[in-house]
């Protein structure tokens, strides 16, 4: 992992899960103190951590993804081995990690820990040898005073030798029952929590079953190594656990990246307040330190502030799970974003952090926040709260969270609407969010225009929003119905999130400085070289904005925005984040009428929520495919077994390789996506009414006459991009004759009925209507938003008014 990049020497096949990895305890080597956990030896043996050790991984390696042994080790048990006796809560616990390579790709780890007896009788010697040493230490080190009185108070003798063990926490070999961690783990190319951690814990629970699973468990590791595949974005996939069928789904490459852990957590955990404050602490770059006893909280809460960041990333250190053994990390004097694991015993002020000035310190499981000086805040703040509190009541969550005694929940439950759209402190509008066209009302160009438009029949007030006729409100989706609420208030929360960007770097483009020489020489030097217009960016912002914007232009992840803008001109070279977040802003162009005058602190909500909700819903209801179920394998008699309560030492001969050959990768899989794809065109034609059906068929035919298809064999993605233009400017040219002609008919017969005689139809004014209406043809064509459909809208539009009347 931190060995290779993704190619690794070999090609990564589109496999689910690259390793099956096991860590625990090495009964050979027995117990090791793990001197770099910085832990006190005063500590009961019980609480001590010991080394752990990675026991087994299949397959051995891969070339795409070389394994990474010390990582793993690390990062699935973080405090090494952890005993307990039959007194203590042994609930197995799961969490996730990121390993992040040399290269900055990631791999993902996805790691249940569970207790198992030790039935080594070495092992149960050697804790009750260290437990007979402590306590000698203890009665030295705390030796009563000669007044025959201990430092309790109590008198000597009292300590009976049964209070003694139970104040240590001890164990007995002879009365208790030894239980060490274990850890199982899936490493993944993608991260897909929620189905690793179904596979994982049904796996735990066929060894703690009292009855054996249907299968060996060998059977069920090899299908999710080998016969599983990645799913395409915008797929969704079925596949087998022991007990239960486990479904994941990919967004497409024009929605919202991967992201599948849960923001209602982080939201009960902190609040929307503090969520909000360490939001605009990792956007400005500030050291983050998160600390909780949870290891899966803290990386929750690291992956949901940097994917909500969306299309910024962050790019300095980032270690949601700091292993105890580099504890040193934390002196680092660069920006970073840590978690630090917290045994439940140890308060904040016992922590020694570094540069607290600049540090934000997050204490997940008590709901507090210490942030670094003069933070700004972000624009708009309020009405984004406001937006973002009203999908967590929809929800049934609390915007406060958890946070009922604190300051910020009591500030945050008295505020009101009426509060929120009368503060102008932070550039809001008094009122509710106004449209475009109710500001554009009193617009003399606009009110024109409206005139104009009426005399044909046609309204531009508010239209009523028509249901998608593809959307089926009552479909029947294949996951739970918590489930199915978490993927919805994941995505509603992420696109309001990303919709602030959108609004607030709609014109990013104009001020991006594209370099005079070639890529490579802007390559070498673009440490001196400026990507950016900054000056001229923050001169055309509202002032409440200015003290947030002018420090995030500084910040490495704006920098490298722009970098990778600079560097992906088309469409094709450019990263998908960018690809995706570029989109959004031509729509908001499209659909906005922006101008200077215009552009104030005005509050837009996001509008984009219903659509990707329901393409996800979609995938979720009908399965794009469904893997090869688990199957006995060529073992040998006797090979299989298992005891219970003990996940066994599989078969290192059946799990080391995969098929021979691989039906499914090699010839299966592509067809049956492909076969998808044709059905949904096919379903996505049908849905069209019998009008529009003609209408479609009609100006197929008639634009297939004029332009020149090729042949199926020439098919290729230049020839099919070349053609596709061809057939833009087809509809351009036709378009911009019929808008003159229908320009000059219309002015003319203005003309005569005023008794002017005569106009001068190419003047100034004529010109620049057809300049204006063919620049937004223009831009609406090359974004290829629905182009035969805006085509076929427009060369209609004729028909429909009175004869009498024209739209220009």
């Amino acid at each position: 992992m931190s060995g290779g990049g993704g190619g690794g020497g070999g090609s990564a096949p589109s496999r689910f899960a690259d390793y099956f990895v096991i860590c625990g305890l090495d009964t050979e080597t027995g117990l090791e103190p793990d001197e770099l956990s910085g832990e006190n030896f005063e500590q009961t043996p019980l609480r001590r951590t010991f080394k752990s050790k990675v026991l087994a991984r299949y397959p051995e390696n891969v070339e795409w993804n070389p394994f990474d042994q010390d990582a793993v080790g690390m990062l699935c048990m973080p405090k090494g081995l952890a005993f307990k006796t039959q007194a203590d809560p042994r609930e197995p616990q799961f969490h996730a990690f990121i390993i992040t390579r040399e290269d900055g790709s990631r791999t993902f780890g996805f790691a249940l820990t569970f207790y198992e007896e030790v039935t080594s009788k070495q092992i149960c010697s050697a804790m009750q040898t260290l437990y007979h040493m402590h306590n000698a230490e203890y009665d030295v080190l705390h030796a009563p005073p000669a007044d025959g009185r201990d430092q309790s108070g109590m008198e000597d003798g009292e300590d009976t030798p049964v209070t003694k063990l139970q104040r240590f926490n001890s164990y007995d070999i002879s009365r208790d029952t030894l239980y060490v961690s274990k850890c199982i783990c899936l490493i993944t190319p993608m991260s897909f929590m929620k189905a690793c951690r179904s596979v994982l814990e049904q796996l735990h629970q066929a060894v703690t079953s009292p009855q054996p699973p249907p299968l060996p468990l060998e059977s069920y590791i090899y299908n999710v190594l080998y016969e599983v595949p990645l799913p395409p974005p915008g797929r969704s996939l079925k596949f087998s656990g022991v007990y239960g069928p486990i479904i994941c789904q990919r967004p497409s490459t024009n929605e919202l990246p991967l992201f599948d852990f849960p923001v209602k957590e982080v939201f009960e955990l902190l609040g929307v307040e503090n969520v909000f404050q360490l939001f605009t602490c990792a956007l400005l770059e500030f050291q983050i330190l998160l600390y909780s006893q949870h290891y899966q909280r803290l990386m929750t809460v690291a992956e949901t502030i940097t994917a909500l960041m969306f299309p910024f990333q962050w790019q300095h250190v980032y270690v949601p799970i700091l292993p105890a053994s580099l504890l040193h990390f934390l002196d680092a004097p660069v920006p970073y974003l840590m978690g630090l694991h917290s045994n439940g015993l140890d308060d904040r002020s016992k922590l020694e952090l570094p540069q607290e000035a600049n540090l934000c310190f997050v204490d997940i499981d008590n709901h507090f926040i210490e942030l670094p000086e003069d933070l700004p805040q972000f624009p708009n703040k309020l009405e984004f709260v406001q937006e973002v509190s009203e999908i967590l009541m929809a929800f049934g969550i609390p915007p406060e969270g958890n946070l009922h005694c604190s300051e910020s929940a009591s500030k945050l439950k008295r505020l009101r609407a009426s509060e929120l759209v009368s503060d102008k402190r932070n550039g809001n509008i008094a009122g509710s969010p106004l449209h475009s066209y109710e500001l554009l009302k009193e617009n003399e160009t606009i009110a024109r225009l409206q005139a104009l438009v009426k005399r044909t029949g046609v309204s531009l007030e508010k239209l009523e929003v028509r249901e998608d006729p593809s959307y089926n409100k009552d479909l029947k989706v294949q996951c739970d119905e918590e489930e199915l609420r978490i993927y919805q208030l994941n995505i509603q929360i992420r696109e309001v999130f990303a919709n602030r960007f959108t609004q607030m770097f709609a014109d990013y483009e104009v001020f991006v400085i594209q370099p005079s020489q070639d890529k490579e020489s802007w390559f070498t030097n673009r440490e001196q070289m400026q990507n950016f217009d900054k000056a001229s960016f923050l001169s055309d912002q509202p002032e409440p904005y200015l003290p947030f914007l002018s420090r995030f232009l500084e910040t490495q992840m704006f920098a490298s925005f722009i970098d990778n803008k600079i560097m992906c001109h088309d469409d094709d070279d450019k990263d998908p984040v960018l690809r995706v977040f570029d989109s959004r802003v031509d729509k908001i162009r499209l659909l906005n009428v922006r101008t200077p005058t215009l552009r104030t602190s005005m509050y837009q909500k996001c509008t984009t929520v219903d659509e990707a909700e329901k393409a996800i819903e979609l995938r979720l209801a009908k399965i794009d495919h469904t893997a090869i179920h688990p199957h006995l394998l060529d073992m040998k008699i006797g090979q299989g077994k298992y005891e219970p309560g003990f996940f066994p030492k599989l078969q290192s001969d059946v799990l080391s390789t995969g098929p021979a050959s691989n039906k499914w990768t090699k010839r299966n899989a592509p067809a049956q996506w492909r076969r998808k794809d044709r059905q949904k065109q096919h379903t996505e034609h049908l849905r069209l009414d019998n009008d529009q059906r003609e209408k479609y068929i009609q100006e197929a035919r008639t634009m297939g006459s004029t332009i020149r298809q090729p042949k199926l064999s020439n098919l290729s993605p230049s020839v099919i991009a070349q053609t596709n233009w061809k057939f833009v400017e087809g509809l351009l040219k036709e378009c911009r004759n019929k808008t003159k002609r229908m320009l000059v008919e219309k002015m003319g017969r203005e003309a005569v009925e005023l008794g002017h005689g005569e106009v001068n139809i190419t003047g100034v004014e004529e010109n620049t209507l057809i300049a204006s209406l063919c620049d937004l043809l223009e831009r609406i064509w090359s974004h290829g938003l629905q182009v035969k459909q805006e085509y076929f809208l427009i060369r209609n539009v004729g028909s429909l008014m009175p004869a009498h009347s024209c739209l220009p």
